[in-house]
């Protein structure tokens, strides 16, 4: 007994409810983790359906349009400047991989709610906006099943899955959520910035080339193991492009405890 209890601490798994079917995603946010997220979900997709009986039904919601700044950091092009994030990224992965994915021109949880999808992934720029997702989260009928984070500054990152509370599910073992993994973020007072660059080389002074496009191929690979092979051993993990280092966030997390400490989180910008 003492053997298998150590195993299930170890690796959290699937759940069965998800088998022989496509899982709904909710994808907020489409800059510049949300845009590479997006990219790499089509990827996924495909591995999916190739490899297993799931698939991916996305909904991407952001509320900005692409601008200068955006070229090489994002993955638009210059013809793009002035158009929807969203529907622009949508549409071309639309066309491009056969899917019927669709884009809401607005913010979550106010232009889209959170219930019914199986799944949240935030890329949101600041931590009021990820109160108000857990707010959803916490109010809803029918709340995701897992709720992915990703956030950054200019060269390192993190991101965490967690499992949101649901009802009747209270004694159940599951994975802390950003919002219980990181208490700092509910404080209210604590300055943030998500002020616009203007220009490529402002947005690139601001955030390094490829720091999105790391913390995004980590999280994605983090997602192909839960429901491509139906477990992952950690939760996510902290990375620090200038250091070259990588230090996983172990599961379960200990109750109550902050993981600030495991290593610096930041999750100020998207």
């Amino acid at each position: 007994m003492q053997t298998e209890h150590t195993d299930q601490i170890r690796r959290h798994y699937l759940p069965a409810a998800f088998e022989n079917r496509a899982i709904t995603v909710l994808l907020a946010g489409c800059g510049g983790n949300g845009a590479q997220m997006l990219m790499g979900l089509a990827a996924l997709d495909t591995a999916l359906r190739a490899i297993s009986s799931r698939s991916l039904d996305v909904t991407v919601v952001d509320d900005d349009d692409v601008t200068e700044a955006n070229l090489g950091r994002q993955p638009f092009y210059r013809c793009d400047i002035g158009h929807s994030k969203a529907r622009t990224l949508t549409e071309r992965i639309n066309l491009a991989h056969g899917v019927v994915w669709k884009a809401v021109h607005g913010r979550a949880p106010e232009a889209i709610g959170v219930d019914g999808f199986d799944m949240l992934i935030s890329c949101v720029d600041t931590a009021a906006a990820r109160r108000a997702l857990g707010a959803a989260l916490q109010t809803g009928r029918n709340p995701p099943a897992y709720w992915m984070d990703l956030g950054n500054r200019a060269s390192d990152g993190q991101y965490l899955i967690g499992c949101p509370r649901r009802t009747g599910n209270s004694d159940r073992p599951r994975l802390s959520t950003v919002l219980e993994a990181f208490p700092e973020l509910a404080d209210e007072s604590a300055a943030e910035d998500d002020a616009p660059s203007c220009s490529v080389a402002e947005a690139l002074e601001r955030q390094s080339l490829f720091v999105n496009r790391v913390l995004a191929s980590h999280a994605l690979a983090l997602l192909f193991d839960l429901l491509g092979r139906g477990s992952i051993g950690h939760a996510g993990a902290f990375i620090n492009l200038a250091g070259g280092q990588t230090v996983p966030i172990p599961l379960p997390f200990a109750n109550g405890t902050s993981l600030a400490a495991a290593g610096q989180a930041n999750i100020s910008h998207s």
